[in-house]
């Protein structure tokens, strides 16, 4: 059984949306580095300005101390010139070492600030990306994997760093040194220094066709890069199953066929960039060639060649052929700057077009800080559907929700898989907007509050604990960073967490590994009550908390649940209702509808669908009615999108609700 291919490139739109993105990042990003950039640019003209006189005076060495056939320095003063040939000659090579000492200073200051300004740029666009990605809607990371989000996150915007230190600086350094060259090549002989600029126009043309092909080329070279990243990524999180179903050869093969599809991208773009630079490097050398051959001959002959007229002197042709060679050359790396600047636009398309990503969950400008007195939630007429929040018409996931809990209570929601409880409290947490309706705490809308202010009310614990890798203090302190160290461990206490932590290699300073892998699951479960604990929220959600876990480790996490519940508004999701029977009120839903509500008692005795899922976890089958078995059969066979979007609601949207 095949796995459904990655789509070719899961940013296509937003790619598509980014307009001029390189001038978008220097005008939002280079501002505020603009100290950095102008000390950059000042020491890269300097650098390049104190590189070029060497050759020049070499020039008028040879033919004013050598051949005596010209003034030493015509331009200078005569009391700044020694007058011997020998104070002459030692006063070139001073200037010489000037201009090579001189020169390196600039350069350290030219690597200084373009290197400065990369990183700043660098660290901001990639802060500002991540910030603006982890405050989209659920729905999108639904569409997206991790991989290509980190694609974009590491590998784009450090393309970007490498444009804007390497590519900038070599703009810049080669751009001084080719207009320094030309002029002064202009003011020795105009003649030669024209026939020296005949590659400049081939050379223009050449890379604007170059850019033209390249550029479609490396945008799909991003996209191929984002899907190697996922499917490693998602294989490398799934090698426990990977193992267990003993599919290496099957993972080995699509991680080929995803490795095959960059490699043809990328050499693709590779054919056309090595086709390219030693065609590039052809026409340059032409204008060499010329310049050695029409220079030469005009210091043979002493007569211009064909129509050229005028003398040309020895100490001014080695000037031509040392700056032609230094000439020539940075022509041709310019097209190594266009070949970095189209992948740092490529990849800045990505970057921006994720920035630009609309956020369907808008936060309003009026929007106060939820204020919680007594705690009391109130669901009216709540319909939702996760097609209706892509402009969609399927059938809403929840339809005409209706419940109230007064503060201090618990609720549990219960109901077959599919039937629309975790999404009943995304909606609490607000990780999506009702279609229709109005969820309010203490009579205020959520739509009018503050998410940090309500998701800072709101405690959640749930079946798949996430742990971030760091120790088990880090860990239960996480939302909570000014804890003290005896609040953490009151709270690891009234978790039943406290002895197990105790007994680990390094106590609370146990690293926890990745996801928390180091630790059981029960022992996952308990730091994360010990973290809602410590959080203290008004009104708590538990969605499965006690699942997945062996019997005795349940009764210890249930322990720690009920202090946790203790006075405070609860919403609980549960499979094992025996963990939910003491609610004050069930809320029964099937096909995203309240069908029930009562307690334990009054659903058992109203003989419904609460009844029967009770005596199906009683062991009681061979009783249940024919009706409710043929409608487990037809909702275990369901394979519709209105399951999209549930489960934990922590983990990503796309599992099943439970």
């Amino acid at each position: 059984m095949g796995i459904a291919p990655e789509d070719d490139d899961p940013f296509e739109d937003q790619r598509r949306r980014a307009e001029n993105p390189m001038r978008r990042l220097f005008a939002e990003y280079g501002r505020e580095n603009a100290a950095q950039f102008a000390v950059g640019l000042f020491a890269s003209v300097f650098a390049r300005g104190l590189d070029l006189l060497p050759p020049l005076l070499l020039g008028i060495a040879i033919d004013a101390i050598f051949f005596d056939s010209k003034p030493f320095l015509a331009f200078a003063p005569d009391w700044a010139i020694p007058a011997t040939q020998t104070g002459q000659f030692w006063f070139t090579v001073t200037l010489i070492g000037v201009a090579f000492f001189g020169g390196a200073a600039f350069h350290y200051g030219r690597n200084w600030g373009w290197n400065s300004f990369a990183q700043n740029v660098q660290h901001s666009v990639r802060t500002d990306a991540y910030d603006q990605m982890q405050r989209l809607n659920m729905d999108f990371f639904a569409d997206k994997q991790t991989g290509e989000m980190m694609s974009i996150l590491s590998n784009d915007v450090n393309r970007l760093e490498r444009f804007l230190n390497d590519g900038m600086n070599s703009l810049f350094r080669l751009g001084a040194m080719v207009i320094g060259i030309a002029a002064i090549m202009l003011v020795l002989n105009w003649q030669l220094a024209l026939i020296a600029l005949i590659p400049i126009p081939l050379i223009v043309l050449f890379t604007y066709r170059f850019v033209k092909i390249i550029q479609p080329k490396y945008a799909e070279v991003r996209s191929s890069v984002g899907q190697v990243n996922s499917r490693l990524e998602n294989n490398l999180g799934g090698i426990h199953v990977i193992k267990s179903t003993n599919t290496e050869d099957y993972e080995s093969d699509r991680v080929d066929d995803v490795s095959l599809d960059y490699f043809d991208a990328n050499w693709d773009a590779i054919g056309t960039r090595i086709k390219f630079f030693p065609a590039l490097r052809v026409i340059s050398g032409v204008g060499f060639v010329l310049t050695f051959l029409v220079g030469g001959l005009w210091v043979l002959t002493g007569t211009g060649p064909g129509p050229l007229r005028g003398t040309l002197k020895a100490g001014a042709f080695v000037t031509f052929v040392l700056y032609t060679q230094r000439f020539i050359w940075p022509m041709a790396q310019f097209g190594q700057i266009i070949n970095m600047y189209q992948r740092a636009r490529a990849s800045s398309e990505r970057i921006f077009g994720l920035m630009d990503q609309p956020n369907r969950l808008a936060e309003n400008d009026a929007a106060t800080d939820l204020g919680v007195s007594e705690g009391r939630v109130e669901y009216e007429d709540v319909t939702f559907g996760y097609d209706a929040e892509q402009g969609g018409d399927e059938d809403p996931t929840v339809e005409d929700v209706s419940f109230t809990v007064e503060g201090g209570e618990t609720i549990a929601l219960v109901g077959p898989t599919g039937a629309g409880k975790s999404t009943v409290l995304k909606l609490l947490l607000r990780m999506y907007d009702v279609d229709e309706g109005a969820i309010r705490v203490d009579g205020q809308d959520l739509r009018g509050v503050t998410l940090r202010s309500l998701r800072r009310q709101i405690g959640y614990v749930g079946q798949d604990t996430f742990l971030f890798y760091g120790t088990v203090k880090e860990n239960i302190a996480y939302g909570t960073f000014d804890a003290e160290e005896e609040a953490i461990v009151e709270a690891a206490r009234a978790a039943e967490a406290h002895e197990f932590i105790s007994n680990l290699p390094d106590g609370y300073d146990t690293m926890v590994g990745e996801r928390g892998v180091k630790l059981s699951g029960g022992q996952r479960q308990r730091i994360a009550i010990a973290r809602a604990i410590l959080q203290d929220p008004e009104i708590l959600v538990l969605d499965e908390a006690t699942s997945d876990v062996d019997t005795e480790t349940e009764m210890l996490i249930q322990r720690s649940i009920d202090r946790l519940t203790e006075n405070r508004t609860t919403f609980a999701i549960a499979h094992r209702l025996s963990t939910i029977k003491d609610a004050n009120t069930i809320v029964v839903l099937e096909d995203g509808r309240v069908v029930e509500r009562g307690t334990h008692a009054e659903l058992l005795g109203a003989e419904g669908l609460y009844a029967n899922l009770w005596a199906v976890q009683a062991g009681e089958i061979d009783e249940l009615p024919e009706e409710f078995v043929e409608r487990a059969t037809q909702r275990g066979a369901r394979t519709d999108a209105s399951a999209e979007g549930e489960g934990e609601i922590e983990v990503e949207a796309g599992a099943d609700d439970d």
